[in-house]
């Protein structure tokens, strides 16, 4: 079994619900900091975040849908970074994957990163939504991009989130030059044990506090 500090070290602390508060995300960021986990992740509308401490803020471009034209994700990410996100989670254009308009995904991609500046950009893939073979050429691409890591799910999309198989795949693909983020319907310390054994480096939660309570060092 992992230790419970070893995965707090692993978790994007998370709260992406379009209801959420200034408040909300004030409580968020106190108990990502007695939990003791890496990071938060917030909808670019709350940043600049004050006081973070330690924590690494994340925040999010062309959520959750993608379908947004490239040169305003990547004035998002430009405008996100200057508001003190140190990681950019993009969501490519999911449509164009499964249409195998792989260069026109890249080249979105391409231009996130190069907004992002020094910030760390995880590539967004919806992989419960894509084939084997489009997850895998989705991979490739984020990393000739110059994508920092790739992503399994928003948490939102209807075809579902975060699986083994994907992220094992996704390993597969970008081998130890790139991250591989599980996100999405992680609310179990066993789920969140099978993705860190399938390959995750990171996990995207929402439920950090109740995965934590069930692990000990």
């Amino acid at each position: 079994m992992t230790s419970r500090s070893a995965v707090a070290a692993m978790i994007d602390h998370t709260l992406l619900k379009p209801e959420a508060t200034h408040a909300d995300v004030d409580a968020l960021m106190a108990e990502a900091k007695e939990l003791g986990v890496l990071a938060i992740c917030v909808s670019p509308s709350m940043l600049p975040i004050s006081d973070p401490g330690e924590l690494v803020v994340a925040t999010v471009v062309g959520f959750p849908s993608g379908q947004v034209k490239p040169e305003i994700k990547a004035a998002e990410a430009e405008r996100a970074v200057a508001d003190g996100a140190a990681e950019v989670d993009m969501v490519i254009n999911i449509g164009e994957a499964i249409a195998g308009d792989y260069d026109a995904v890249e080249a979105d991609i391409r231009g996130v990163v190069e907004a992002s500046g020094n910030a760390l950009v995880k590539v967004i893939i919806e992989s419960a939504a894509l084939t084997d073979e489009q997850i895998v050429e989705v991979c490739r691409r984020a990393e000739a991009a110059g994508a920092g890591f790739v992503k399994t799910s928003t948490g939102f999309h209807p075809a579902g989130g975060a699986s083994a198989h994907a992220v094992s795949l996704m390993r597969e693909a970008v081998g130890d030059r790139l991250g591989v983020k599980a996100s999405g319907g992680i609310r179990s310390a066993e789920a969140a044990e099978e993705m860190i054994g399938a390959g995750a480096s990171r996990l995207g939660l929402s439920g950090s506090a109740a995965i934590l309570s069930e692990l000990s060092d």
